[in-house]
């Protein structure tokens, strides 16, 4: 987990913090879009979270997009047809 730089000014001179980045957005394995409903933090704080907060409740939640789960979903039922 990479660090950023944080400059803080006291009254004598300029302190330098360094705090852990947040992780990029998840993306769609399909399509590369970015997901909505998931969460971003580090995998301390996301262990104390629970299961369901973490990412949408619906088929594929957390892994592909709402417009391509729609055309798979879609692609499924023609093929049962």
């Amino acid at each position: 987990m990479k660090k950023r730089k944080i400059f803080v000014k006291t009254t004598t001179k300029r302190k330098v913090l360094y705090k852990k980045k947040k992780p990029k957005m998840a993306k769609c394995k399909i399509c590369g879009e970015k997901l909505k409903g998931v969460l971003r933090e580090n995998p301390s704080k996301m262990k104390n979270i629970a299961k369901t907060k973490k990412r949408p409740s619906r088929k594929y939640g957390g892994v592909i997009c709402h417009s391509c789960l729609r055309e798979k979903v879609a692609q499924e039922a023609r093929k049962n047809v």
